[in-house]
């Protein structure tokens, strides 16, 4: 396989997938000066100079070119396609012409079967334009690399091509086997349909099939005569006052026919698969994304300010003015999704009337009834709080909003809810950082109805904006 186009658009785009590793500052300046460099010698930046300055760069010693295993791969199904072709090919003749010496070969079967060719390659031909692709899923038990968006985009003009080659092969094959077995064996044709066909109709047909090659063959053109000749019925071979030596007159038609509608169309459409896939490969190249960043980072000067600090790592201040809050004595906890798991620590789970978990993979209408089942309690309760517990090192959610907005409306006025995010090893603290989210949270949502408490420890509770709180 020699498309530079297929080529070149699978090395440029390992290229691109390496380059996101790399700093947009170092990828300016190396493309910057190679458009530089262009431009002193007269040359117009392309992607095919780029990626030979690339290899360039990457010195004698660098592997082999990105694009090889997906063009091996396709090699190796290209082949596959072909020896598949060419086998059944040598038994689908053998079986079009099987002669016991009793029955003649039916020429309308082998015009049948040259149809049914001619067909299938233009549902491949068609099949590849359109895209389907329903063989994807058979293509991934073979490739050893993970697919590229780029290589899925390939896959239906590569497939069409394997497909053209083996109906190729399959044709060629055809044909030898048809030229060598008129010559070891005395064929006999004939021509017969159970529809009520006249023999000026069929011949009508025949010379129509046979209007590409009758000027320059007309042997391979059959009269009307051999046509009248060679129809076998049922019940009559039809061997009155006929001489049989004009049964085998068919075979130049034959002959001619497979070669002009099986052969010639497929190697047609395999030569269209070629075109198309060059055609696709520099439609995807000058589409790719990372073809108009590299074009950018050539036009646009690389400016040095001499400033070695770079801001890029400086956070925005993050803090909030809202405190930590002692845990209330409260007989309810809930657990977060999964939070406590596999038990909660002997501060949470010690003297409660109520456990229960919420979100995860719990259902809404679990949570609901875990809802009613809290506001069924907290009305039995004087003291009015809840515990939910958290995981501090997972960041709050919308579904935890959610859950907490449909609570308020629930829960009996005034009842306040204090999470206690838990930190990965329940009998240490969670970081400060992580602390951090939950009171933004806890803040945005209403200091009034959620507060923020942890643990208790063995020292006074950690104050996350600065201090010790007492």
């Amino acid at each position: 396989m020699t498309d530079h186009s297929l080529r070149l658009l699978l090395d440029f785009d390992a290229c691109a997938q390496r380059d996101k590793g790399q700093a947009q500052a170092f990828l300016h300046r190396r493309d910057r000066k190679f458009a530089l460099t262009c431009e002193q010698q007269g040359i117009t930046p392309a992607p095919k100079s780029w990626m030979a300055h690339i290899n360039h760069l990457s010195g004698p010693g660098a592997v082999a070119s990105p694009s090889v295993p997906t063009l091996r791969f396709w090699q190796r199904i290209n082949s596959g396609f072909m020896a598949a072709g060419t086998l059944f090919g040598i038994l689908a003749m053998l079986g079009l012409l099987f002669y016991d010496g009793g029955q003649r070969i039916n020429v309308t079967v082998i015009l049948a079967f040259v149809g049914f060719q001619l067909l299938l390659a233009l549902l491949t031909t068609a099949q590849s334009l359109a895209g389907w692709q329903p063989w994807r899923s058979l293509l991934r038990r073979f490739r050893n690399n993970p697919e590229s968006p780029v290589s899925l985009k390939l896959q239906p003009v590569l497939m069409a091509r394997a497909a053209q080659l083996g109906g190729l092969c399959f044709a060629l094959a055809g044909l030898a086997t048809l030229l060598v077995m008129v010559v070891l064996q005395d064929l006999a044709f004939g021509w017969s349909t159970t529809l009520e066909t006249n023999a000026s109709g069929y011949h009508a047909l025949i010379s129509t099939l046979a209007a590409p090659w009758a000027w320059l063959w007309p042997a391979a053109a059959p009269d009307l005569a051999l046509v009248e000749a060679s129809r076998f019925f049922r019940a009559s071979m039809g061997e009155g006052g006929v001489n049989p030596a004009r049964w085998g007159q068919w075979w130049p038609f034959i002959a001619m026919l497979w070669a002009t509608w099986a052969l010639l169309p497929r190697l047609i459409l395999a030569l269209l698969a070629n075109v198309l896939i060059r055609r696709k490969a520099r439609y995807l190249l000058a589409s790719h994304p990372a073809l108009h960043a590299l074009m950018y980072r050539m036009e646009t000067p690389a400016l040095e300010t001499g400033n070695d600090h770079n801001d890029a790592t400086d956070l925005p201040d993050t803090e909030t003015h809202l405190k930590l809050q002692p845990l209330p004595d409260a007989r309810t906890v809930l657990c977060w999704a999964g939070a406590g798991d596999p038990e909660l620590p002997d501060a949470l789970s010690a003297g409660k009337s109520l456990i229960a978990k919420a979100g995860g993979r719990m259902t809404l209408a679990q949570d609901r009834h875990t809802l009613e089942k809290v506001a069924t309690q907290l009305a039995q309760e004087p003291c009015r709080s809840v515990l939910l517990v958290t995981r501090s090192w997972e960041p709050p959610t919308g579904e935890l909003e959610d859950f907490l907005i449909s609570a308020q409306e629930l829960w009996p006025a005034g009842t306040q809810i204090a999470l206690v995010p838990l930190a990965t090893h329940i009998e240490q603290e969670p970081d400060a950082h992580q602390v951090q989210q939950w009171l933004r949270f806890a803040m945005r949502a209403g200091p009034e109805f959620i507060t923020v408490s942890l643990i208790p420890a063995h020292g006074p509770l950690p104050d996350v904006n600065g201090g010790v709180m007492e």
